[in-house]
């Protein structure tokens, strides 16, 4: 039996690469989100206030429910938590 490698994990979980793109987007947008909030040791309830969403949205983020993110709400949010998002785009190989 041969395996088949992934250039990444959302690209296993997902067989469309557009949507597979915009899955590894939001974990990453995710991610840098979570560790901002927990470097700056808020809580839910403060983090909540400072980036304008309601705490049960922090808990949500918090706890990787990436299916309920838009990738436009997560750079609002990001941007809110004082985070430089870029973008890289390369040729599809």
């Amino acid at each position: 039996m041969k395996s088949k490698r992934f250039a990444n994990v959302c690209h296993a979980i997902e067989d469309d690469p557009e949507l597979a793109d915009n899955l590894r987007l939001r974990s990453e947008l995710m991610m840098a989100l979570r560790d901002r909030i927990e470097a700056a040791g808020l809580t839910q309830v403060e983090a909540a206030a400072q980036l304008g969403v309601t705490q049960p949205r922090i808990s949500d983020l918090l706890r990787g429910k990436i299916d309920v993110f838009s990738l436009d709400a997560l750079v609002r949010l990001a941007h809110a938590a004082g985070l430089r998002v870029t973008m890289e785009v390369q040729p599809a190989a």
